[in-house]
């Protein structure tokens, strides 16, 4: 097929942006056939009115960009036409064809949505990871992060989203929601989402985290007790939970103050990778704030999102793979 002559005019660009650079990455790493494979048993076969469907693996781009850049559904309908490298990603010219709106979109998340499609996503994102050796199970490090939800109730409904509720951090209070993860203490990688409201403890979902095969388990202050917990009291586990800070500040200054020092210090240093996919949903993502209302909603986006990020943190050993996979 001929190419357009913005299509010719962006491939003899000479400086590669890091839009660019990102995008190229997770073309490259991402298991598209595996992922379309899941969702084509439900996909419409029919675009209606006699119209030919928008085809699944285009779709599938279209939303990954969107998570991606944390954009609206009219943000990455926007975007397809102004970004060359976007519309790229997404296999779009818009010389022979207009790109699919923001109604075709919003259709395209509630199938995800009613048929449970982003959780076998980030299963089949997984299980890809784990099948090129980067996902070990002995270890595991738990953890939750904060999800704000708009307090404003100057919506349709007159009022703030009754799925989300307030939490104290620190001396600040947050409206919204919670996700609670699990990652692999060896890379770095999310075994598991769970979300809730922000009210709900961390340590009462641990068990919900755990797949089973783990050996240690590591978290934070707010995890302390969970070994006595009703549900975690047949879990074959050496946990390994942090001190609280008030008991850290009151170790004596003797030697056995300082080791016990030290082994938190170690187990700190452990625990500060389950920050990393944190880090990419909110920095990189642009995932601060709940897109929708309703927990159900957000935990699908969050398993697509943790699903996307898993690929980024492991971006640099599947490259290295495919780069010998074709030499």
């Amino acid at each position: 097929m001929q190419s357009s002559f913005s299509e010719l005019e962006y491939a003899g660009k000479n400086k590669q942006t890091r839009r660019n650079r990102f995008l190229a990455e997770i073309e490259a790493v991402t298991p598209w056939s595996a992922l379309e494979a899941e969702i084509e048993p439900f996909y419409p076969k029919s675009g209606g009115r006699g119209r030919p469907p928008i085809g699944v693996g285009r779709m599938l781009r279209m939303y990954v960009a969107q998570q991606c850049f944390g954009l609206s559904d009219e943000g990455i309908e926007d975007a397809i036409y102004d970004s060359q490298s976007i519309r790229a990603f997404v296999g779009i010219d818009l010389a022979r064809e207009a790109a699919p709106d923001a109604t075709t979109l919003l259709k395209f998340r509630r199938l995800l949505e009613t048929h449970g499609l982003t959780q076998k996503i980030f299963e089949a994102i997984k299980s890809h990871l784990a099948g090129k050796g980067l996902m070990m199970r002995e270890g595991t490090i738990v953890d939750a992060t904060i999800i704000a939800a708009a307090p404003s109730t100057k919506n349709r409904a007159k009022a703030r989203d009754p799925e989300m509720h307030q939490a104290k951090k620190g001396n600040q209070w947050y409206f919204g929601m919670k996700a609670h993860i699990d990652v692999d203490a060896e890379s770095g990688l999310v075994h598991a989402v769970v979300a809730t409201a922000a009210n709900v403890s961390d340590v009462s979902q641990t068990h919900k985290l755990l797949h089973g095969d783990e050996t240690e388990v590591l978290g934070d202050a707010g995890y302390q007790g969970v070994d006595k917990r009703e549900e975690n009291r047949d879990t074959r586990v050496s946990w390994h939970i942090a001190m609280k800070r008030s008991k850290l500040k009151a170790l004596p200054a003797n030697r056995l103050g300082k080791l016990l020092e030290q082994l938190e210090r170690a187990k700190a240093s452990i625990r500060a990778k389950v920050e990393h996919p944190f880090h990419v949903i909110k920095s990189l993502f642009k995932h601060r704030k709940t897109g929708y209302r309703g927990l159900a909603k957000n935990e699908a986006q969050l398993l697509s999102l943790f699903g996307l990020a898993n690929l980024f943190l492991a971006r640099r050993p599947l490259l290295a793979l495919h780069a010998r996979g074709a030499s």
